[in-house]
């Protein structure tokens, strides 16, 4: 509880993100001792002048203890690059963001998660489809992320919730903000089912300039992003373009050539940015994860093992590697090889392409 507090308090110091947090770390080994060092020290550790001045001014001001006292009392937990439980498709992503605010549960087996986004005023049409994408993506035990807004977010939000689901939602301000408050009802039902997330501290109106930073996160807890229906300058799109920065896959669903809702999902499918989705069979096959519930339960029967994680060191995403070269590589038994990565590819760790070769399942 001590280093986090420091965390916190980073996280309140204007011109500070993650990769002026990550230098600072490294020169100083913690927060604590970063946060209380002289303003020699942090020139020396490469902190440039503005967020020094940023720092110098607000420490000595904030009161971190009343801060992480507001916190519990909202009942909010919070995550750092440091905890066991932050995402961990989120924190692959480049410059994760180094404080989570999570209000709700955020559970091991939200690593299956893809994010369905879209417009604020769907038409009929994107609103059936955001309904069935996202029941039936809940349904096979995937999560679904979103952003809580207005239309396709709360949609599907909601179409996950009824299928019995989990679902995320990432807020553009304070959790002790609600936004947009007709959501209110909706957000306490997310937290009992999944989780409400924001990197912003208490107190963070939901400003416009927030939300595509918020977008980055959507993408980053998702193994791929949906966009059901944008317009050609929708914030949606800034998600999928997210997503396609940090290597996650990209879908989108096609519309009407007459309906400004799909402009930019057309758009998209057209300049190959996305992969056209009808139905959630596109999702599930591209993404590999048909059978999550099933791995789900073997990954909780049989935990991971030294001899998985040797084999897993030689093993990459999209590039098959031979089962004799795995033994070679790794120096175990052909048996020991082979018996472990069956076991494996029940777990949804690996996918076995032709003639016995493995490549990551994701």
């Amino acid at each position: 509880m001590s280093e986090l507090r420091y965390w916190v308090g980073f996280n309140l110091i204007p011109r500070i993100g993650p990769v002026r947090l990550a230098s600072l770390l490294d020169y100083f080994g913690d927060l604590g001792s970063a946060w209380h060092a002289s303003a020699t020290a942090l020139r020396a550790a490469g902190l440039p002048q503005d967020a020094l001045e940023q720092l110098l001014y607000h420490r000595t001001r904030l009161d971190l203890d009343a801060e992480l006292a507001k916190i519990a009392k909202l009942g909010l937990r919070v995550l750092t690059w440091e905890s066991e439980g932050y995402p961990s498709l989120l924190k692959n992503i480049d410059h994760p963001p180094p404080v989570l605010y999570v209000r709700g549960e955020v559970l091991p087996s939200d690593e299956w998660a893809v994010a369905i986004v879209g417009t604020r005023l769907p038409t009929p049409y994107g609103k059936s489809v955001a309904q069935e994408l996202a029941r039936e993506l809940a349904a096979q035990g995937i999560t679904v992320v979103s952003g809580l807004a207005l239309g396709i977010d709360g949609i599907a939000h909601r179409a996950a919730l009824e299928a019995g689901g989990r679902t995320l939602a990432v807020l553009g301000c304070g959790l002790d903000i609600v936004y947009p408050r007709q959501h209110r009802r909706l957000a306490a039902q997310i937290v009992e089912s999944g989780a409400l997330l924001s990197d912003y501290p208490l107190g963070t109106k939901p400003e416009a300039g927030n939300f595509p930073p918020r977008n980055r996160i959507i993408s980053g807890l998702s193994l791929g992003t949906v966009v059901v229906e944008a317009g050609e300058r929708s914030g949606a799109l800034i998600t999928l373009h997210f997503a396609l920065e940090q290597g996650r896959e990209t879908f989108a669903v096609p519309g009407s050539i007459y309906s400004r809702q799909s402009a930019g999902t057309n758009a998209a499918i057209q300049r190959g940015e996305a992969k056209l989705v009808t139905c959630v069979q596109d999702i599930l096959e591209e993404l590999n994860i048909s059978a999550v519930r099933q791995q789900q339960e073997m990954r909780e029967v049989i935990p991971e093992t030294p001899t998985e994680e040797a084999l897993l060191a030689h093993l990459q995403r999209g590039e098959p590697v031979h089962i004799d070269e795995l033994v070679r590589l790794s120096g175990m038994p052909t048996a020991v090889v082979s018996s472990t990565l069956a076991l494996m590819e029940l777990k949804g760790m690996v996918r076995r392409v032709e003639n016995m070769s493995y490549v990551l399942a994701h």
